[in-house]
């Protein structure tokens, strides 16, 4: 069976393992002439680390990462704790697997070292999808340098501008949801005292949040910022901004936070959009995967890890049923309603961290205070679902 895959990020590379591990051959169509997305911080939840277990490449991505001691939640002003609740050892036990923090280029990296070393040929960089036809027997995928490839199925991990989604669905009409987001990371050396801990750590202020966490086996620190604004509706990855732009949006917060901003070297920001979750994801023999298929807001850290989680279910079920459009059929029964939950989940948490009113604050920080001090595991509890799944268990 050959199955084409557009696009070459973390669904899609991870795609591509999980149907070589599945006895597919695969062929990565990746449009940018060389792999390596602009540098961030992204995290490796349980979930994801199951999948990545499965393929025996979690003691890969362990090396480069850096494991978090604990989770906590302060105020972004005063520094304020309110909550700071082991993870490392403890994820393991109750969730099964590792929570890990990774340079998305580290991240890269190693899928793509993967997939060379056991297909050397899959990835083919330079390689833009234009469209798709297909017939009962195949499906053709058109390259905009006029190339034509047949496989058995197509799968589209090509992001949430999906040329592959859009000839499926026809144009998407994404929501703005009034918030820019900042990014940036830092060597540790430079922020001296006032590093983040080593942590996955959320700061929440009226109107904003932001969270921090360590890169690099811990030599880097990572930003990410959210902050409602409505005069910047760029959506884009690659869209810089000025240091006193992100320094004013976070004016009068931790030191932790200003010492931060102040000595990143590249500030990237974009505008948050929120779309519905999908009618469908398959036609025929083409699938959509990750966030062609469920693109997420970034307030549960699930979006990359819902795409590793179709990765293998996808590969899972084509491989095994008894034809290609059946087992594309089936794993969209089998992944939509959760990745629609998850979805609408991260679109909740922004109102969580947001809280303008004393009120509103008291009513929503303070139980989470109490939860600390007194059922810190029942913080853990609420990720059960999330955390504990593997969707690789039918496969024990």
């Amino acid at each position: 069976m050959k199955i084409l895959i557009s696009g070459g990020g973390i669904g899609g590379l991870t795609a591509a393992l999980c149907f070589l591990h599945h006895g597919a051959e695969v062929t990565v169509l990746e449009q940018a002439p060389k792999l390596g997305e602009v540098g961030a911080g992204i995290q490796i939840p349980p979930n994801a680390m199951k999948v990545f277990a499965a393929l025996g490449l979690d003691a890969a991505l362990a090396e480069t990462a850096f494991q978090p001691l604990s989770i906590e939640a302060r105020m972004g002003r005063s520094g304020l704790e309110l909550f700071h609740i082991p993870l490392a050892e403890h994820a393991v036990k109750r969730w099964g697997a590792p929570y890990l923090h990774i340079h998305r280029t580290d991240y890269i990296a190693v899928l793509a070292a993967a997939l060379r070393a056991q297909s050397p040929d899959a990835l083919q960089l330079g390689g833009e999808v234009a469209g798709y036809c297909q017939t009962e027997e195949a499906v053709e995928v058109r390259l905009a340098d006029g190339r034509r490839i047949t496989g058995d199925a197509l799968i589209g991990a090509d992001g949430i501008h999906s040329p592959v989604r859009e000839q499926m669905l026809g144009a998407e009409k994404p929501i703005f949801t009034g918030n820019i987001a900042w990014r940036a990371v830092v060597p540790m050396a430079a922020l001296g005292a006032h590093a983040p801990r080593p942590t996955a750590c959320a700061w929440m202020g009226p109107g904003k949040h932001c969270v921090t966490y360590r890169l690099r086996r811990g030599t880097l620190a990572n930003f990410v910022g959210v902050v409602e604004r409505d005069d910047w509706t760029t959506e884009s990855w690659t869209e810089r901004g000025t240091r006193e732009e992100a320094l004013a949006d976070f004016a009068d917060w931790h030191p932790t936070i200003t010492r931060l901003l102040g000595e990143a070297d590249t500030l990237y920001r974009w505008a948050l959009f929120d779309r519905a979750p999908l009618p469908r994801w398959v036609d025929g023999r083409v699938a959509l995967l990750g966030d062609a298929a469920h693109p997420m807001l970034p307030f549960m850290a699930q979006g990359a890890a819902m795409a590793v989680e179709d990765a293998w279910v996808v590969a899972r079920e084509v491989t095994q049923k008894t034809s290609p459009a059946r087992g594309l059929e089936a794993y969209q029964h089998l992944r939509q309603t959760r990745a629609s939950r998850v979805q609408a989940g991260s679109r909740a948490n922004a109102k969580t961290f947001h809280k303008r009113t004393r009120l509103g604050q008291l009513a929503t920080y303070g139980p989470m205070w109490l939860a600390g001090k007194f059922a810190p595991m029942a913080v853990h509890k609420r990720q059960n679902p999330i955390y504990g799944h593997d969707v690789t268990r039918l496969d024990k």
